[in-house]
């Protein structure tokens, strides 16, 4: 039963993703990426700052310790800061096609984490889970068109799996010792604090943002950063990383599917049989 919990968790956490990125598609399409994370992240931020303070639950927050706390600030720089930043480049530089299937390897690392570093033990139906989510992400992104991979762009497309990869085991290390709430918390309002080195760069950008922009930033927060991510970390904190990570992936499929469905756009064989493989993975998985 603590299996097919956590998968639902997992499972939660990747439509939350997926339904705001094509929220994000929607309605950003001549605004930077950076720009949308940083406001995304400002916001949860807030919003999680005010469920601490009017939930009652700043007790919570200040009574972890020095090291638990350093953890999490590391964690969600690894994970929406330094990842992120790789990513955004590597898309500029190589493109969509070209970055994401190398990016969506960080279930992968994200397994050989926590086997190595946290003990943890990785059965061969995880593995196999694991190669099918993998393999069905990359089936759906070669639908997109070809394009040139710069040695930069390579560089950039595989340090952020790496950086997601390390974000996500220390998360998993902490969420045996505080609650999903606060974990998720903190990381988020820690993530806010970090982005803020890219205000100067993107100020121009964040001010000229119209309130419809602001509103679906602030949608996709909600879906993205605060439903997903809580979801994520209840996963990781029920089956740990190296089971829910891979299930958390299929959320670019997720992404896919919901734009043929709400934005019109033209299906393909490609998607389909990538969601057939992901469904797989998921049931693989679940069954180990």
């Amino acid at each position: 039963m603590t299996m097919i919990t956590g998968i639902l968790y997992a499972l939660t956490s990747a439509l939350g993703w997926g339904t705001a990125s094509v929220l994000i598609k929607m309605g950003m399409k001549n605004r930077k990426a950076v720009t949308a994370n940083i406001v995304r992240l400002y916001f949860v931020a807030l919003l999680y700052i005010g469920v601490i303070i009017l939930g009652g639950r700043v007790g919570d927050v200040t009574s972890l310790s020095a090291r638990q706390l350093t953890i999490a600030f590391i964690s969600a720089q690894f994970g929406f800061v330094i990842g992120d930043y790789f990513y955004f480049n590597a898309l500029r530089i190589a493109g969509v096609s070209r970055t994401v299937p190398i990016t969506s390897s960080y279930p992968l690392w994200a397994i050989l984490w926590a086997y190595l570093f946290l003990g943890r033990s990785v059965t061969l139906n995880v593995i196999i889970g694991a190669l099918l989510v993998f393999s069905a992400i990359l089936i759906v992104r070669r639908a997109e068109e070809r394009e040139h991979i710069e040695g930069k762009g390579f560089v950039f497309a595989l340090l952020a799996p790496i950086s997601w990869s390390l974000a996500i085991t220390l998360l998993d290390y902490l969420s045996s010792s505080i609650d999903v709430f606060t974990l998720a918390a903190i990381r988020m309002i820690f993530a806010a604090v970090g982005v803020s080195v890219f205000l100067p760069r993107y100020a121009g950008d964040l001010k000229s943002l119209t309130l419809r922009e602001l509103l679906i930033l602030a949608s996709a927060g909600i879906l993205g950063l605060f439903i997903g991510q809580y979801a994520f970390v209840a996963a990781v904190s029920t089956i740990g990383s190296q089971i829910a990570t891979p299930v958390t992936a299929i959320n670019p499929i997720v992404s896919s599917t919901l734009a043929i469905i709400v934005l019109k756009e033209p299906p393909n064989s490609r998607i389909l049989l990538g969601l057939i493989l992901a469904v797989a993975g998921i049931v693989v998985i679940s069954l180990g």
